[in-house]
């Protein structure tokens, strides 16, 4: 409401009848200009959703599960699990214990054993990805998958998650059996960052090194598999040096052969097996720290 005081007109007699000062103060607190809106109205939802999004700093610990029975002993203030395999009760479970929770999506492979292979069309599934059962996604028919990728991101934001971590985002650098190009990859990974934001959520780039100083802006963190392996991490310095964790992990070097190097460019660093279950090997504490 209008303050009436600022609403009165000025200049008037003093003598002017009660009753018509009634009258008057009555219209001013009726009356407003068309479109207006109060002076401390609140800021649009979009605005208040990115200043509340989770935003991980480098260094932040994590654990990445995907596969065998959730284990939530281990001590990392980060889950990352598989968004179908689990449930609500396990996310606020979590929450509990004071974990941030990202949930692992396939956003650029089918999977024909996830509960809604059957709604992509055969028009937009590729070649084989390398994993039994998923096949490179055609990324630019956004007109098929974006619908597709809303509703599972959507069922991330309803559990609880506070991150999205979309995989096979490099599509365009394999052999997927689609003629897909550097720019085609960028639109669409940005169309996923637009999508999980929108349902307030973080998003995590998967891998896709080369684009990283064009995304770097479109996303809140970074999710890298074997850097060090071949001599690529300094490509991850832009998430960084922007403030932004890169979630990191190693399969093949043993922790001596990378975490010097991942504690001096400020990498989450893991050593996993292949499977991804519950064992994991952190980087040990710097000498003196």
């Amino acid at each position: 409401m209008h303050d009436r005081r600022a609403a009165r007109p000025t200049g008037r007699p003093a003598a002017l009848p009660v009753a018509v000062l009634i009258l008057l103060v009555m219209l001013a607190g009726c009356t407003s200009a068309p479109g207006s809106a109060p002076a401390s109205a609140p800021s649009a939802p979009a605005e208040r959703s990115a200043a509340a999004r989770w935003r991980p700093a480098p260094g932040t610990d994590w654990q990445w599960q995907l596969s065998g029975r959730l284990d939530t002993t281990v001590d990392a203030p980060v889950y990352d699990i598989d968004g179908f395999d689990h449930d609500a009760a396990q996310v606020a479970q979590l929450h509990r214990e004071g974990r941030k929770v990202i949930c692992y999506l396939s956003t650029g492979a089918w999977e024909e054993f996830r509960p809604d292979a059957a709604r992509f069309p055969t028009a937009v599934l590729g070649k084989g990805n390398g994993w039994k059962g998923e096949r490179w996604l055609d990324i630019r028919r956004t007109d098929v998958l974006e619908p597709l990728m809303e509703s599972r991101i959507s069922m991330c934001a309803k559990k609880g998650f506070d991150a999205v971590e979309p995989d096979n985002m490099d599509g365009y650098r394999n052999p997927s059996g689609f003629a897909l190009t550097a720019a085609d990859q960028l639109r669409y990974n940005r169309l996923i960052a637009r999508v999980a934001h929108r349902h307030h959520l973080a998003v995590g780039l998967k891998n896709d090194l080369p684009q990283i100083p064009e995304l770097v802006g479109d996303f809140d963190f970074a999710v890298n598999e074997q850097c060090a392996q071949f001599e690529e991490c300094e490509e991850l310095s832009p998430f960084v040096e922007a403030g932004k964790a890169v979630f990191h992990v190693e399969y093949e070097l043993p922790v001596t052969r990378f975490c010097d190097r991942s504690r001096r460019l400020g990498l989450s660093s893991l050593l996993k097996k292949y499977e991804l279950g519950v064992w994991r090997q952190r980087c040990p504490a710097a000498a003196g720290s």
